[in-house]
């Protein structure tokens, strides 16, 4: 397992994404930024050792209706919560997709390359996104954050590609850190699990691979999120500036609060 993955009972793909070396030859101090998956299942021993991080923010991205179905039994008490509570649809927009008839893994592969497209510029998610970074700059040293979603791969993929950026990680490094969630969300493993749980709860008959792009991470995801923040807004940088409110002089003092 990838010395950067947190090995935890009942949390999955959490991991510090510190440490890669940024701008100026300097490095991001780790354990001050951890992205991982949902905490509504974690054990006592999960929430202790989640405790013991001097975790100070969290992100949580998931919809309002995501969290009443899987809860959120931790962080309990000191630590600032930024939620994403725009609209409450009654399913996920991939569950609804796949409710269609004959879709392919091909045509699920592409549904996930159009959710990166438009995932910039939802309107949750960029509330959500320009409130991380402020929220970044508020913290003391030794105090660290976490952002989260269901899985910890797409909106939180995204979001921790965009905070690497913004502290002048490279590109390799970016989406090394990306794809580290099919090891970090043990999608092999989990697969086969994953697609009889959906099967049988929406009455469908997929095979596994068709669900394969919904369980796992695959680089022309992070890539088409990228190509659309350029198309759009030029660059990842004035996106930074002018979509999340991450000016110049936010991005200095980010990089000299968090590189060393």
């Amino acid at each position: 397992m990838d010395q950067r993955i947190i090995d935890f009972e009942n949390v999955i793909n959490f991991r510090d994404f510190g440490a890669y070396e940024g701008a100026g030859g300097r490095k991001i101090v780790p354990a001050t930024l951890y992205r991982s998956a949902q905490f509504g299942e974690a054990s006592p021993a999960d929430m202790s050792k989640l405790d013991g991080l001097n975790i100070k923010v969290q992100a949580d991205l998931r919809r309002p209706d995501e969290r009443e179905r899987h809860g959120h039994r931790w962080p309990t008490q000191g630590v600032s919560v930024i939620l994403s509570d725009k609209g409450k649809p009654s399913e996920a927009p991939h569950v609804r997709f796949m409710s269609e008839v004959g879709v392919s893994a091909e045509q699920a592969e592409n549904w996930m390359v159009e959710y990166y497209i438009g995932a910039p510029y939802r309107e949750a998610l960029v509330d959500s996104y320009r409130g991380w970074f402020d929220a970044l700059l508020s913290l003391n040293e030794g105090e660290a954050a976490v952002v989260n979603c269901a899985a910890g791969k797409d909106r939180t993929g995204i979001l921790c590609a965009l905070t690497h950026i913004a502290l002048g990680v490279d590109r390799d490094a970016v989406f090394a850190d990306y794809e580290l969630s099919n090891e970090g969300a043990n999608v092999e493993e989990r697969l086969p699990k994953m697609a009889e749980m959906f099967n049988k709860n929406s009455g469908l008959n997929y095979e596994a691979d068709v669900y394969r792009p919904f369980i796992g991470v695959r680089p022309a995801y992070l890539e088409a999120a990228l190509v659309s923040i350029e198309a759009r807004s030029g660059n990842v940088e004035t996106y930074l500036a002018d979509t999340l409110d991450v000016s110049a002089d936010k991005l200095d003092q980010l990089r000299g609060r968090y590189l060393a």
